[in-house]
């Protein structure tokens, strides 16, 4: 599963109400950490209810690879820090900053306190995998 999360994919947080988004994450200490902040709605969703439910998933019918990571549990808004957002933030851009959008740039060298900057933290209460792959046959 380790092997699997440190991949470059897309998660997607359910909250309630509901609703769905996708999100870069970066899996470390046993917990899923996405950036967020107040001028995001998963962030006021979570202020209000902390449940959430999270997928990151692959499916590629070419060769029959499927695979699943569900987790759910109560997030946790915490304090963000510079070193983990730009590991976060190499691992879907590369390792060049030059050449990354100037939004994520911000984000590492913003002050976070004064852009109010914040990491969404889940450590799972469930947590699991799933191969369904299969073998393709075209």
């Amino acid at each position: 599963m380790d092997v699997f999360l440190s991949q470059p994919l897309t998660a997607r947080i359910a909250t309630d109400g509901p609703s769905v988004r996708p999100v870069w994450f970066l899996w470390e200490e046993s917990a899923f950490w996405v950036l967020t902040g107040p001028w995001t709605k998963l962030f006021h969703r979570v202020s209000v209810d902390a449940q959430i439910a999270l997928v990151v998933d692959v499916c590629d019918i070419a060769t029959g690879l499927v695979r699943q990571v569900i987790a759910r549990g109560r997030a946790e808004l915490v304090p963000f820090d510079v070193p983990r957002g730009h590991r976060k933030l190499v691992r879907y851009l590369g390792t060049d900053e030059s050449r990354w959008d100037s939004r994520f740039v911000r984000y590492l060298h913003d002050d976070p306190d004064q852009r109010g900057t914040m990491w969404l933290r889940l450590t799972p209460s469930s947590l699991t995998a799933h191969d369904l792959s299969y073998t393709a046959t075209r």
